[in-house]
């Protein structure tokens, strides 16, 4: 299991499209991913779960993945966080 808190960067937050970049890019691993905001967790896999956590602009999640690609898993979503989604 590998931990990372991860800061919502991008200006609109987690929106329908970040939303669905994020799941696609997490179902390419076996691994599995919770993300948790506050006292809410969901799996990172789920489009209705991860819209549900309505994480705006500065949000601190912490990203957990676990599983045989745990490590490709968590730095491939940090760096969609990183790039902000391509937004700005």
């Amino acid at each position: 299991m590998v931990k990372r808190t991860i800061k919502v960067e991008n200006r609109l937050g987690l929106h329908a499209r970040p939303c669905a970049m994020l799941v696609k890019t997490a179902s390419k691993y076996r691994s599995d991913l919770l993300i948790k905001k506050d006292n809410i967790e969901v799996n990172g896999k789920s489009i209705m779960g991860v819209m549900m956590l309505a994480a705006e602009y500065q949000s601190e999640l912490e990203i957990i993945a676990t599983g045989v690609d745990e490590e490709y898993l968590l730095n491939d979503i940090a760096e969609l966080f990183a790039s902000k989604f391509s937004e700005e």
